[in-house]
């Protein structure tokens, strides 16, 4: 069996759990807390893990070969028992702070015995020896990839493309030794891929010395998570990886743009995709008093953060809405913050279609903390913008056409070995070779250079010009869409409400963020609330 066969026959389970009453929402919290038991025996048996982490009598064997009633209470009994640490009558179970984090509140929702004992049986079916080869890690990582693409389960909102943090990680190239943070970890993707990759270039760890291996293992890796049920199985997707974490294992319970973000050590590198809207009900959630910047946008926040949390020469790469890159007033102050203290080296304009949200449009911003030359500079350090537009003459992404590591070979081409993003680059690299196709009309971007440049993906810009021609708005294109007129090439109807619905609500967000600059919070207020009642859920 391939890992797909496998991921699909472990999706088919939901189907036993709609049966029996239970939620979409809840599908993959109810098959994760009995699968992460089977994956924990089957990693044991393999050796993969050194000792088992589950305690005597809250392991796999005690549940299969059972059947009816005592089965399903036997199964509640090991739920409480992991969660709380003891058993019904108080008896201490386990004291392991991670064991009881990831299964803190757990709790079944399945009323008839008959149905757990067919996720035992089918689980003890799956040939698990074909998914050892590919690591019981990766097969975890699948089942969340399916709950993502399940546009009913709202899971894409915590689920970065597997291709894109690849492309992140490859080109930051974490090492050893390195303090790796997501301050929006979600399911862990990003901390699990660095891991993956500093093993990959040491041999599986065996390079390292012992204490090496340790710190790789227990303190090189720390990521935040808001919500708790996303934070549990980002905590299942990192021991499934061989990656514990300190007390409270590798992603901690929080909110990065309070205390907690606060709180966190200086970073070597930083990899993430921060939620995307504006904070509801003005800074709620926004509680940092160290960030320069006072603001109700998240990104913003996020993106100080980000920045502020780096070491001295740390290299940081994160996924960020277009309005972060031309929003005026806070966003002109935290963009002029961030190329003084940053040299913000490389923009990759994303295509639309790759995130849950199909109106959304994204970019990844590469940089590193002070410039190549002084690490501890703080004023000047962006001298150069190298911009690739990923997004312009693209197919509209979807199920249709998944977005892929095909799509983003050329960037990391372009982009270069040196993870700081300072090796020799060359513009007009991966051109459209169209000659054709016309410029556009009145582009500061293409006046006065190369014709044939105004069809490449890849241009670099100083510093000085970002200045003088956009302002500071680092809203950067030149290329001109070949089938904006051809209505036959048109993405399909969805896709293009959606992209106006998110164009609307980011509208609307940067209108709300104008009114309480001019004093104008009540207005601001009474505004929301209407448009809270209208939508439903308010805008995030």
């Amino acid at each position: 069996m391939t890992n797909n066969d496998i991921v699909q026959k472990l999706w088919n389970l939901c189907d036993v759990l709609r049966d029996d009453g239970i939620n979409y929402s809840d599908y993959v919290t109810e098959l994760v807390l009995l699968l992460f038991i089977k994956m924990v025996h089957e990693n044991t048996q393999a050796g993969t893990l050194k000792k088992h982490p589950l305690p005597e009598g809250c392991r796999w064997s005690d549940l299969n070969g059972k059947s009816g009633i005592n089965l399903l209470n036997d199964y509640k009994r090991i739920l409480l028992s992991l969660s709380t640490g003891k058993d019904g009558d108080g008896t201490l179970v386990h004291d392991d702070p991670l064991i009881s984090a990831i299964y803190a509140d757990a709790q079944t929702r399945l009323r008839e015995p008959r149905h757990l004992e067919q996720m035992i049986k089918t689980l003890d079916q799956i040939d698990w020896f074909s998914a050892q080869k590919d690591g019981l890690g990766d097969l975890y990582e699948g089942l969340l990839e399916k709950n993502a693409n399940e546009t009913k389960s709202g899971a894409g909102q915590y689920f970065t493309p597997r291709a894109l943090i690849n492309t992140m990680v490859n080109c930051l190239k974490p090492q050893p030794g390195e303090r790796i943070q997501d301050p929006a970890a979600g399911t862990a993707g990003f901390l699990i891929a660095a891991h993956e990759y500093i093993k990959s270039q040491t041999d599986d760890l065996y390079e390292l010395s012992d204490k090496d291996k340790t710190f790789q293992t227990t303190r090189a890796y720390v990521g935040i998570e808001l919500v708790p049920g996303t934070r549990r199985l980002a905590l299942m997707n990192c021991l499934l990886h061989g990656m514990e974490g300190d007390a409270e294992g590798v992603v901690h319970l929080g909110n990065a743009l309070g205390q907690t973000g606060a709180g966190l050590e200086k970073a070597d590198v930083i990899l993430a995709n921060p939620p995307f809207g504006t904070s509801k009900g003005g800074d709620a959630s926004i509680t940092r008093d160290d960030l320069t910047y006072k603001t109700s946008n998240k990104q913003l926040a996020f993106l100080q953060h980000i920045y502020r949390n780096l070491k001295p020469g740390g290299r940081a790469a994160v996924v960020l809405p277009d309005n972060v890159l031309f929003e005026a007033g806070v966003g002109t102050d935290v963009r002029r913050d961030l190329m003084n203290k940053c040299n913000l080296h490389t923009i990759l304009r994303l295509p639309t279609g790759i995130f849950y949200a199909q109106g959304v449009k994204t970019n990844v911003l590469f940089f590193t903390k002070g410039s190549t030359a002084d690490k501890h500079q703080e004023e000047n350090c962006t001298e150069n913008v190298w911009v690739y537009d990923l997004r312009t003459n693209m197919p509209s992404f979807g199920k249709r056409t998944p977005f892929g590591d095909q799509h983003l070979k050329p960037f990391e081409d372009v982009y270069g070995e040196s993870p700081n993003g300072d090796g020799e680059r060359k513009e007009g690299e991966y051109s459209f070779h169209s000659e054709d196709i016309e410029l556009p009309e009145h582009s500061d971007e293409n006046e006065g250079v190369d014709p044939r440049l105004a069809h490449s993906r890849w241009r670099g810009f100083s510093r000085q010009w970002i200045a003088e021609h956009k302002g500071d708005s680092l809203d950067i294109s030149w290329l001109k869409d070949s089938d904006s007129v051809d209505a036959a090439n048109l993405p399909e109807p969805s896709v293009l409400a959606g992209e106006a619905m998110g164009e609307l609500v980011q509208a609307l967000g940067e209108l709300d963020v104008l009114m309480r600059e001019l004093g104008a919070e009540e207005e601001a207020d009474g505004a929301r609330v209407l448009l809270d009642d209208y939508f439903g859920r308010g805008l995030r």
